[in-house]
């Protein structure tokens, strides 16, 4: 009778086995009290509350002369995630700028920005190194920075085309010195 008990045992370990798999089966599908779902919070719905951001005055300077924004700074972690994400409308004048220490090889995205963008990547010295024009809404596309930047600013798409800003020009701001400029020095062309 040995083989009798054995077929027993194997037949309450295969059943276990199923009532196990289905018990963790249930706990992946179901949604869990102590962390929010999609299913609980609603696809957009966002779980943490918007944060603040300080303004500032920046000018691009390009061929066709300078032109001024009043931007937004992403400095935190928190600030860099929320981005412009879930706003329906930006000033003419208006942009965030995304600023990296140390000068970092970043890839910035589109998920759930509902505005197209222009994007352009700025080096420690206020250069611009790369532009992405029309970045589409919503898109989780990588855009990559051709190389590590200290900033990235988001603008209106199409303003890069109307003004005129290319690989070369400027960004003026005293966060952006070349080695030799000072307070009150404009940086050399």
């Amino acid at each position: 009778m040995p083989g009798y008990r054995t077929g027993i045992g194997q037949r309450i370990s295969a059943a276990l086995f199923i009532v196990v798999c289905q018990l963790v089966l249930a706990a992946l599908l179901l949604p869990s009290p102590l962390a929010p779902s999609a299913w609980a919070l609603g696809r957009d719905a966002d779980p943490l509350p918007p944060v603040a951001f300080e303004t500032t005055d920046i000018e691009l300077e390009t061929r066709s002369g300078r032109h001024r924004f009043t931007v937004e700074l992403a400095v935190t972690p928190r600030q860099r995630i929320q981005g412009l994400q879930q706003r329906t409308a930006l000033a003419a004048n208006a942009g965030m700028l995304f600023l990296f220490d140390p000068p970092t090889r970043v890839s910035m995205w589109m998920k759930d920005t509902l505005i197209s963008l222009d994007m352009a990547f700025v080096a420690g010295d206020g250069r611009i190194v790369g532009i992405h024009a029309g970045a589409e809404p919503g898109s989780e596309a990588a855009i990559r920075a051709p190389t590590a930047v200290r900033a990235v600013l988001e603008v209106n798409a199409g303003v890069a085309n109307r003004i005129g800003l290319r690989p070369g020009d400027r960004l003026l701001h005293p966060l952006f010195q070349s080695p030799g400029d000072g307070p009150g020095k404009t940086p050399a062309e």
